[in-house]
Formats: structure tokens, sequence, C-alpha cells
């Protein structure tokens, strides 16, 4: 079975990219397409050091770029692919500065494997992974148990795209049918049993409707006939998220489709051992340690909203992964 990566990339730092976004930016912004989304920490090397050393049985990366390239890419590595936004997005869609854009047409990348994994670009793996981490008896591996969404605090983009996931989910699959039918992989002896317990009461007191899925701010293990399956299925939702330049909160996201494979019960029992932290001075010494004793399996390395010292933070991040992964691989000049 092929398994192949797919990485979004963009480059805030490009003149050329900042001149066609300021077309169409609005005024006022929002934290879904703030500076801080677009910042380059300089880790990106090590992002394809962690998949050549620890996931070198993947057939390709598909590295998905507006247009610019990372300065150190060897863009003649045998395992690279270089695709553009318009080479994959329809013409009507483009140019985007959202990435649920990207995310809900990122089935229609030329030569892409039916088995896929998608990352963020700070999504980092730490530890060797085999295929069957990601793909079991050919479908996704991931956490199926019920979790609440929490709506607390000042409400973001990315929890009116959770809400709307969901909504959309629960739209197209009866939860008694659902349980009835898959309630053995949403309560499985991989998971923490109070977890499972915790399922398991939101399936009496709920028994009509998911009350939510875990946010797994981690790689996802896709097939490229779910998001076929969403597109027939809700053509005028996606095709309004997409006609959307920036994130707004009509949006939905690629977590529509991992929840849409956990209602549909088109997934294997899993537990993702993710840390999700943002990059800050009460937090950098943590993160360190995560990234050189492994002690986690991926880690998420969240760019934050206020102020920082960025050279210093950076700087600690790349003597981290130096340690973790010294050796220069096939995608670096």
């Amino acid at each position: 079975m092929d398994i192949d990566f797919v990485i979004l990339w963009v480059d805030g730092n490009d003149p050329t990219w900042q001149k066609e976004k300021s077309q169409y930016q609005k005024e006022q912004t929002d934290e879904s397409n703030s500076a801080n989304r677009y910042r380059d920490w300089g880790l990106l090397p090590y992002w394809f050091r962690a998949v050549e050393q620890f996931a070198p049985w993947v057939r390709k990366v598909h590295f998905v770029t507006w247009g610019h390239l990372p300065r150190f890419l060897n863009v003649n590595a045998p395992k690279l692919h270089i695709v553009r936004h318009d080479e994959f997005i329809p013409k009507e869609y483009l140019p985007t500065f959202s990435s649920h854009v990207i995310e809900m047409n990122i089935h229609r990348i030329p030569d892409l494997a039916e088995h896929f994994v998608y990352f963020n670009d700070d999504m980092f793996l730490l530890r060797p992974f085999a295929p069957e981490d990601f793909f079991r008896d050919g479908l996704p591996c991931t956490y199926g148990g019920e979790v609440p969404l929490e709506l607390n605090g000042i409400i973001g983009i990315w929890q009116h795209a959770a809400v709307n996931d969901l909504g959309l989910v629960n739209a197209h699959f009866p939860k008694r049918e659902a349980v009835a039918k898959h309630g053995g992989k949403y309560r499985d002896k991989r998971y923490r049993w109070k977890d499972n317990i915790r399922t398991l009461m939101l399936e009496k007191l709920y028994p009509d409707y998911f009350t939510g899925f875990q946010n797994l701010h981690a790689p996802a293990a896709y097939l490229k006939e779910t998001f076929r399956e969403i597109w027939a299925a809700e053509p005028e939702k996606l095709h309004g998220t997409c006609c959307d330049r920036f994130r707004t909160s009509d949006n939905v996201n690629q977590w529509v489709a991992l929840w849409w494979q956990i209602a549909s019960g088109t997934f294997s029992p899993a537990v993702i051992d993710n840390l999700v932290t943002g990059i800050e001075d009460s937090t950098i010494d943590e993160l360190c340690r995560t990234i050189e004793n492994q002690t986690h399996d991926y880690i998420c390395l969240n760019d934050p909203e206020g102020e920082i010292d960025f050279e210093r933070l950076s700087g600690r991040l790349v003597q981290a992964f130096e340690k973790l992964l010294p050796d220069r691989s096939e995608f670096e000049k």
C-alpha cells in the first residue's frame, strides 16, 4: 500500500505574495489571517529530516505552495513533488489565503496516493513510525472516542469551523445507527478506560447526535475517497467555504473529513500522542526537552499571538532539533 505525506507551506516574507494578499486583505484582521500565521521559524529542514529518518517508507512528499520555495529545498529530491495551488485547486477559488480552501481540495493533488497523511508545517514526527501507525488494514488510524466541543472565552475562527464540521457530520450520520454499527471502535481497548466511560456516558445522555470529537492538532491520516464523498454530499457548503479567500466563521475545515471517517466507521482505533503548545518563554524549556528526549510521538508548535523574543525562541528550537536530527536529508541542497 502506497502512503504519501502532504504538507502546506507559505513564505510570509515573499513581497510578491504579500502584494497579492494585500489586494484582498480586509483592513480589520482577525487571528485567522494575522502575520504570525505566516511567520517562518526556520524549522522546515527538520520536518524533512524527520520524514527521511522516521518514515523512510513514504512514497512521496507533496509540498503544497503558493509558488515560492524555501531556499534550502532540493527540488530534485526523488520523493519530492512540488505542487502549486493552481495545479489542483479550481481556478474559481484562486487566489486563496485560506488553509480551509487548500484542505478541502487536497484530494485533487495530481498523483496523490489514495492513502495519505496531512501535515501543517508546524507538526513534526519525533520517533520512528511504521506504515501501520497511520493505516491499519487499509483504514486511517485515529482516536474515535467522543469528546464534547468546548466553546469558552473568545470564540475563534477554528472553533466556528469545528462547530460547522460537527453539524455537517451529524446531518449525515445518525448517532444511534453509528453507535450500533461502530460502537466498538468508539470505545476501544487501546483508549484509556476513563475515556471509554466518557464516550459511553455521552452515548447514553445524547443518543441522537455526536457532541464532538477530539481536536487533533496532529498529522491526520486520510483516504481521498472521504473528500470525494463529502463534496458529493455537501457541494454547496464546500463551494461556499472555497469562495472565501480568507478563513471565515462560515467555513468547514479538514476536521470534517477526519470526523466523517469516524462517524462512518472508516477508521482504525489508535491513540494519538501529540504535544500541542504555543512557543513562549513559559513553554520553551518543555518544548526543547520534548524534542531532544522524544517524549511524545509528535509535537505541534503553535505560533503565539502576543509579542515574543522571536530570535531567541527560534534559536532554542533550532538547537533542540539539531540535537535530534543533525544529518541533512535528501530534501536539502
